[in-house]
């Protein structure tokens, strides 16, 4: 058999159940109607003793002529004299349906001949199927759950569930380098120093270092940290064994565990390697969590620990993990000894960015006079992955427009499609117009009277589909990594803003505002029980331990007593009145230019940085002349 042709179960049994439908419906009712007679003649033969052996089965009667010599010798069957011996057999046996008849049984019997019944299963493809009908189903269910679990015989058959899923590359097969990442920085230089003791570990030996068992990756969401494990097996040119922490876990007890030894089984053979591990968290988390001793999750856990640094070494393989909860991961797995460096991929620095949208505009037709500089200057706090999506966004617009180049407009157009959502056409009545571009022009005026506030880029009264009717869109001009507790009053009265202007010209606030108020009091609600900004509560965090860089709400700790909770929340609502207030107090004390721009943002729907930046300092000038 040629090597490239394999035995399959299911062409075997289609091959049997259409022999048996073609014997059982083709060539059996062919077979019957051959000899088939009128049942009047079968009781004529029957009546001239013409009959020799009957066979009787559930509908229809197959009898055996009695056979004489003529003459000369030739053969005589029911009274016909046969011209040769071709056709004996053939006309010897004669079949006929059978008839209710009550008396049949009795005439035989008188007769004196020979009788019987034929089983239903006459042939042994007839006996196989009907043991393999009934069982075909089950065969069938069967075959599809084991498939779903790694396929029916093979490296990941029914008995190879212990068997590891990682993809393995070599590395050269991974096409990633670290000329391809942008804004690494310190995690560049760290990497390579495990790709040099790949490379060259000899030159380490001599001086009795030895490599580190593992890396840890940790960063939030977005910031490259499965590229840079790809561009590591690059750069190294070893082998990348790649798997997510998701594909050790199945609903069989024990199976995480085998899957983790096979896996360091076939590094091993392959050493020097790397193993990467994506969202380590789903199998690495801590057992203080799991309430069940002989969890899943917890044998798989300790089977890594001691394929990690137990009694065997694993000398030449370096795993490598990824996750951006490390606050979850249990204590054994983060010890020197397993994984020996926890490398931080952090949001990329102005310069970082740049470099990322470098990368990614590569194949992209630039106008002259884009600045990617200037883009990566109000992009702060945007992922590789944000500005991935910014470029592409970028390029989607200029091809829209037919246009030959991607211009400015095209980025600025794609950061606010990214951060506001795409524009979209709701018609809106002139008093909810009048009360959004009021809205949005007391964010806009807070923000441009306000010393330490980020510039105001542009306001617009055009809907989006994330859910607003209007937008204020601040840029900063530089990446902050402290912010103080002024700044935090700054933002928190700029997000009231709106509602300010609300209750100064319409004297009632609205719905449009719920998010600010939420934004402002998560604000307030950190500055009080997060960074110990209160007075009243003194130096002393209450928050309880938050995801280090998923984010989410924070909340107060369990142990806090009434008492405190009572005075948390006051403290909280204090900091909101007062940003309120402080904005109210502003907008007042230049309500003419208030009621200017939200006239002249009705009458445009945007306004931009130029624009309202004009109108103010010439109300600063105004102010300074009077």
């Amino acid at each position: 058999m040629d090597k490239g042709q394999k035995f399959s179960v299911w062409f075997f049994l289609g091959a049997l159940i259409f022999a048996w439908l073609f014997a059982e419906y083709i060539y059996k009712p062919y077979a019957e109607k051959q000899g088939e007679v009128p049942y009047s003649e079968f009781l004529a033969d029957l009546d001239a003793s013409n009959v020799e052996k009957v066979d009787i089965t559930e509908g229809r009667i197959t009898y055996a002529v009695k056979e004489t010599t003529s003459p000369d010798k030739r053969p005589i069957v029911g009274g016909v004299i046969l011209s040769n011996k071709k056709n004996k057999k053939t006309e010897n046996l004669k079949s006929v349906v059978r008839l209710t008849d009550p008396f049949l049984i009795e005439r035989l019997a008188s007769a004196d001949i020979e009788f019987g019944g034929i089983a239903k299963h006459d042939t042994i493809i007839d006996l196989f199927m009907g043991i393999m009908l009934p069982l075909l189903p089950l065969m069938i269910i069967w075959y599809l759950i084991f498939r779903n679990m790694g396929g029916v015989g093979g490296a990941g058959g029914i008995f190879s569930f212990g068997r590891s899923r990682a993809k393995e590359l070599q590395g050269e097969m991974t096409g990633v380098h670290f000329s391809d990442i942008g804004g690494a920085g310190e995690a560049e230089v760290e990497l390579r120093e495990i790709i040099d003791f790949l490379k060259d570990p000899k030159r380490f030996d001599k001086f009795g270092a030895k490599l580190p068992r593992g890396v840890l990756l940790v960063g939030p969401p977005g910031t490259g940290k499965t590229l840079l494990a790809k561009a590591t097996a690059g750069e190294a040119d070893v082998p990348f064994f790649f798997i997510t922490g998701s594909s050790f876990v199945e609903m069989f007890v024990g199976v995480g565990a085998a899957r983790v030894r096979d896996l360091f089984d076939q590094a091993k053979k392959k050493a020097p390697c790397i193993i990467f591990v994506d969202e380590i968290d789903a199998i690495g988390q801590s057992r203080m969590n799991v309430y069940n001793g002989n969890s899943e999750q917890e044998n798989t856990l300790n089977q890594l620990l001691a394929e990690m640094d137990g009694f065997e070494d694993n000398n030449g393989v370096v795993i490598m993990g990824a996750t951006n909860r490390p606050e979850i991961l249990d204590q054994a797995l983060m010890r020197p000894g397993r994984f020996d460096r926890q490398i931080q991929v952090v949001l990329p620095t102005e310069e970082g960015r740049e470099e990322i949208l470098k990368i990614h505009t590569k194949k992209v037709p630039l106008a002259p006079e884009v600045d990617l500089r200037s883009v990566a200057k109000v992009t702060p706090g945007f992922s590789g992955a944000d500005l991935a999506n910014i470029a592409n966004e970028a390029a989607l617009l200029a091809a829209r427009h037919k246009a030959e180049k991607v211009s400015p407009n095209d980025f600025d157009l794609a950061i606010e499609r990214v951060v506001a959502g795409l524009q979209r056409k709701t018609p809106l009545t002139p008093e909810i117009r009048k009360k959004v571009a009021y809205h949005e022009t007391g964010h806009a005026l807070v923000a441009c009277y306000l010393p330490g506030s980020d510039p105001v880029h542009k306001v617009s009264i055009i809907p989006t589909t994330k859910g607003a009717l209007g937008y204020t869109m601040q840029r900063p001009t530089e990446d902050q990594y402290l912010v103080s507790e002024n700044e935090l009053k700054t933002r928190m009265a700029v997000m009231l803003g709106g509602r300010a202007a609300e209750l100064l010209v319409f004297n009632e606030p609205t719905t449009g505002a719920s998010n600010d108020l939420e934004r402002a009091t998560e604000t307030a609600r950190r500055m009080v029980i997060e960074f110990g900004m209160s007075s009243k509560l003194g130096p002393v965090r209450y928050a309880a331990p938050a995801m280090m860089y998923l984010g989410g709400a924070t909340h107060i700790r369990e142990d806090t007593g009434d008492d405190t909770a009572v005075v948390i929340d006051a403290e909280i609502r204090r900091l909101v009145t007062e940003a309120q207030e402080h904005a109210i107090n502003i907008l007042k004390e230049h309500e003419k230019i208030l009621h200017e721009v939200a006239g002249i943002l009705q009458e445009k729907e945007v306004i931009n940085h130029e624009e309202i930046q004009a109108i103010v300092d010439r109300d600063k000038v105004e102010a300074q002349s009077e």
